[in-house]
């Protein structure tokens, strides 16, 4: 599988070795044999570390090697999915048999644990990796937390503790189904977090930053971690000096990158076609209608190269595309997997994730981010009176049916008389998500992205979020100021 071979051909096929055609073809017709419409099998294979350092010192260190198969079949109405931690050709094959004999006494779907002629293979194997995890130390990879406590304890004698992580997987997956497709992919990831706490005359606040990329330790080359260790202790040491915040419904510019997290959490999900399909969003039969100001486009774009949220294949071997969610203010289209798509009638968006072999694919974002504009941040800033400029976000709540939402502030300004001035401590934007696309007002062409994760019905995947600095017309700003 290419993992001691890093000189593997461009037309590499993935698990051609660990899981040949013919065996593909004889699970996949017993899947069958009992009236099931559809059937699919996933392999994948996942060697993750993690390491965590807390106050110069290294508190967890762990690795986790994990290899199985999924296999899921379609019987009318109802999914069937079952899973095996091994790839014995015994176990898989009665698997398998066991799990066509599925929903012949019942008509829901569930999911079992298993424990006790395709099409050529389409793959991707990114042969632009330059250091694989496996090849960078265990020593190294602590040796860059370390330096991340060091620049953030440089930076300003207030900083009273770092918490810094660093983890990163490679993956590889193959996935065959009744449709006679196939797929096979190899990913790599790195993530790299930097929380740093500041004190001051009984006051404490915090600043983070995060840096990741579908991509080797390459990524934490030159100034990265300097960069990232920096900002987050910026943040800590800028707000320490924060005003209350004011309260009212205000004028709100939004900064780039995690700005988009508002977006994602308060309109993605609702765009997330099996919310269409339980009928829990408020854009269901909104296609070709107007539910954002004329001036924002929003994407969901899996092919962006090396971004957090990207792949070549979903997790149901659909090809990754870039897809356009709202155009100038209209909803064009929903976040698709397989199930949706054939229900709702429409094509595969390439968003059917799952977190592992064990879990069922749903719809699920990418990396989503609302495209640039024409105007520029510091006219954006410059046209507020008297609001707020949002620049990062901390934790938030939303109710992804209606798109209410609560977001805290972790670094914000008071702006007046077009000026970002004074930072402002306990600021809250409460509002709701498909309201304040209407109020959107002025985009930047500033865009950035940031990296995340996003739970959904019990599984993580990595996400990554986006736009320019935007302005909101105006946002209830709960605070503890006048």
């Amino acid at each position: 599988m290419c993992v001691k071979n890093r000189d593997c051909p461009k037309d590499w096929t993935g698990f051609k070795i660990l899981f040949d055609n013919n065996l593909a073809i004889k699970i996949l017709g017993i899947l069958n044999s009992a009236g099931a419409s559809f059937s699919e099998i996933y392999i994948q294979k996942r060697i993750s570390n993690s390491i965590r350092l807390e106050d110069g010192k290294i508190e967890n260190s762990n690795s986790g090697f994990d290899l199985g198969c999924g296999l899921r079949v379609w019987k009318g109405e109802s999914t069937f999915y079952g899973y095996v931690d091994s790839l014995e050709e015994g176990r898989l094959l009665e698997a398998a048999e066991v799990l066509s004999t599925a929903g012949k006494s019942s008509g829901a779907g569930r999911i079992l644990d298993l424990n006790s002629g395709l099409m050529p293979a389409r793959s991707s194997y990114d042969t632009s990796i330059i250091k694989y995890p496996d090849k960078v130390a265990a020593d190294s990879k602590k040796d860059i937390l370390l330096n991340a406590d060091r620049i953030c304890r440089e930076y300003n004698n207030n900083i009273i503790q770092v918490t810094a992580s660093i983890s990163d997987l490679e993956e590889e997956v193959y996935t065959a189904n009744s449709y006679g497709n196939q797929s096979s992919q190899k990913v790599v990831k790195v993530f790299l977090s930097v929380n740093a706490v500041a004190g001051k005359g009984g006051e404490i606040r915090t600043g983070y930053k995060s840096l990741a990329r579908t991509a080797g330790y390459e990524i934490l080359d030159g100034d990265a971690v300097e960069h990232a260790a920096g900002e987050a202790s910026r943040i800590a040491i800028t707000m320490l000096d924060a005003i209350d915040a004011p309260t009212g419904t205000l004028p709100v510019v939004i900064g780039p990158a995690f700005g988009g997290v508002i977006f994602h959490e308060a309109c993605g999900h609702g765009l997330e076609a099996d919310a269409v399909l339980k009928d829990a969003t408020v854009f269901k039969d909104m296609t070709g209608k107007k539910i954002a100001s004329d001036i924002v486009t929003a994407i969901d774009d899996s092919t962006l190269p090396y971004h957090w949220g990207s792949y070549k294949f979903d997790g149901e071997g659909i090809p990754s595309k870039r897809t356009t969610l709202i155009k100038d203010g209209i909803l064009v289209n929903f976040i698709h997997d397989l199930r949706s798509s054939k229900k709702l009638g429409e094509e595969p968006t390439g968003n059917g994730r799952r977190q592992s072999y064990r879990h069922v694919p749903i719809p699920r974002m990418s990396n989503t981010y609302i495209e640039t504009g024409g105007s520029k941040k510091e006219d954006i800033i410059a046209s507020v009176k008297k609001g707020i400029y949002a620049k990062e976000f901390a934790g938030g709540q939303v109710d992804p049916a209606t798109g209410d939402f609560v977001f805290g502030i972790s670094e914000g300004y008071l702006i007046k008389n077009g000026k970002a001035g004074a930072p402002i401590k306990g600021a809250t934007l409460i509002g709701n998500g498909p309201d304040i696309l209407k109020k959107i007002e002025a985009i930047a062409d500033d865009i950035d992205y940031a990296p995340g994760f996003c739970g959904k019905q019990g599984q993580s995947m990595a996400n990554e979020v986006g736009q320019p600095t935007i302005k909101i017309s105006g946002i209830t700003v709960g605070g503890t100021g006048s």
